[in-house]
């Protein structure tokens, strides 16, 4: 398994005892949570031309696997369709758009409660902008469990806070139904019963086909990853942090192209309570970011590459 703590962190070690015991520490954390990011993981799409040609087409269309995972999940023949719906989305505590996928009322382990002594910024529950991407990632909901089905009559509005296994299991588009049980989750364990994505998919433990998705199943507890539902830092801006070039109503933004618009390539802050906050979607695209001139989308949605810790950089002054 590639894991987020092996190899060099790439902390550039002339520097860092000149700053700050508070800036250091946090720039450890974001630092750690990096390395996971600075490569993708193996996988048969090309990562070249937007997400259907990405690991979150769940349908896997653009693969070149037949069937890997039809025992697994629906396959509903439609990329968009396993997040977003045009009619009947989820409003259920979640405002992401056309939201499609069912949302569990979680709790979460939240970063302050590492007991970090260093850490002066509000920590809250992840915001929406968090909430959609654990949707999946948190483990605890099937790949497949949506909302509404392509096709008529294929809407379940319990879907919206819980796995419907029977509604699951009534699929009978073209991806053909699935069986009781077999509706995975990313972690080692379904909502439905039964084994999860994991365990498969779990580097030197599962079947040395398969990748390792450790790393994508981040679980509950959010203590070791970058902080999210944190707020921006009041406090020595300009010195340990960089302040975003443009505030709006509801996102504060790193205006790289001076066109007042948050573009995908550009590091966000969500106003999801009384301040800006970071979330998963502040440095994640989930439709990918491709560099100019037909390259591969970065690495693990990233909107900026992380090579050189750059999007660390956007933040975080050294």
């Amino acid at each position: 398994m590639d894991t987020p703590f092996s190899g060099s962190s790439g902390l550039p070690k002339t520097r860092i005892n000149h700053m700050p015991l508070a800036g250091w520490l946090f720039m450890v954390v974001a630092t750690l949570a990096s390395v996971a990011m600075a490569a993708d993981y193996p996988t048969n799409f090309s990562n070249i031309g937007g997400i259907s040609n990405s690991r979150h087409n769940l349908t896997q269309s653009t693969a070149g696997v037949s069937g890997a995972m039809i025992t697994v999940r629906n396959n509903y023949g439609e990329v968009c369709v396993y997040c977003h719906t045009p009619h009947g989305a989820n409003t259920e505590n979640i405002t992401a758009p056309l939201w499609n996928r069912t949302f569990k009322a979680n709790t979460y382990q939240t970063y302050d409660q590492m007991g970090t002594p260093s850490l002066t910024a509000t920590v809250n529950a992840p915001g929406v902008n968090s909430l959609a991407c654990l949707s999946c990632h948190d483990g605890t909901v099937a790949v497949d469990s949506i909302i509404n089905m392509p096709g008529s009559g294929q809407y379940n509005a319990a879907s919206r806070t819980s796995h419907q296994e029977a509604f699951l299991d009534s699929w009978s588009g073209t991806g053909s139904s699935t069986t009781s049980t077999k509706h995975h989750a990313l972690a080692a364990t379904s909502p439905g019963g039964g084994v999860g994505c994991l365990a498969c998919h779990s580097g030197p433990d599962g079947p040395e086909v398969a990748t390792d998705f450790t790393v994508f199943s981040i679980g509950t507890d959010l203590r070791n990853d970058h902080p999210v539902g944190i707020d921006l830092p009041t406090s020595r801006v300009g010195r340990d942090f960089i302040a975003p070039t443009v505030t709006l109503d509801k996102i504060a933004f790193y205006d790289l192209d001076s066109d007042s618009r948050p573009d995908p390539n550009e590091v966000r802050f969500y106003k999801t309570g009384s301040t800006y906050r970071v979330e998963c979607a502040s440095c994640h695209d989930p439709h990918g970011v491709a560099p100019a001139g037909g390259a591969p989308i970065n690495a693990t949605f990233l909107r900026i590459s992380n090579t050189s810790s750059a999007l660390c950089l956007t933040c975080h002054a050294m």
